[in-house]
């Protein structure tokens, strides 16, 4: 670690630059994706990157640096969120879906969800985020592909990964 004062590493150059740049990249982060809280810890997430890396960024790109760090950080914690909210909204309408049924067909309805949703729920993230676009947002795989930025194969092999998986845990999906 270099200790000169242009260089990010040196504990006062790195406390001038946290006090000039944290309140505008919260700002940003808080505009961009909605959240304070979010923001505020997406900041010191990115600020603690900076510094573990701050001998491999120069003090004239660790602003660039930073923001590219906080943003894909946003970017990531959305993507898992929208994630998650479709997930719920999935089993919110799969119960609503439920009407003059007998009760024991409801109470067997209720507890493979309950299955199904911890099934889901334990697949690795790639392969869960890749399974709830496909089934609950009804996204192709082409469409998934270019929204994660991977071939169309790579998503094959995870959603064949996923349905393996669920299988597995309850049977046919």
């Amino acid at each position: 670690m270099s200790d000169d004062n242009n260089s990010i590493c040196n504990e006062q150059t790195f406390d001038r630059f946290f006090k000039s740049h944290a309140k505008l990249l919260r700002n940003h982060i808080y505009y961009k994706f909605g959240d304070l809280q979010q923001a505020e810890d997406i900041v010191q997430d990115a600020f603690i990157k900076l510094w573990n890396n701050c001998s491999k960024v120069t003090l004239d790109k660790a602003k660039s640096y930073l923001y590219t760090i906080a943003t894909n950080l946003g970017i990531s914690i959305t993507r898992h969120q929208k994630v998650r909210f479709k997930y719920q909204d999935y089993i919110t309408q799969r119960k609503n879906d439920v009407n003059n049924e007998s009760p024991e067909f409801i109470i067997l309805e209720k507890e493979y969800m309950e299955r199904l949703k911890n099934a889901i729920a334990e697949l690795p993230e790639r392969q869960r985020e890749v399974f709830l676009l496909s089934r609950i947002d009804k996204k192709t795989y082409k469409e998934i592909a270019e929204l994660s930025g991977v071939s169309v194969k790579a998503i094959e092999k995870l959603m064949h990964k996923a349905l393996l998986a669920l299988r597995k845990k309850i049977g046919n999906v």
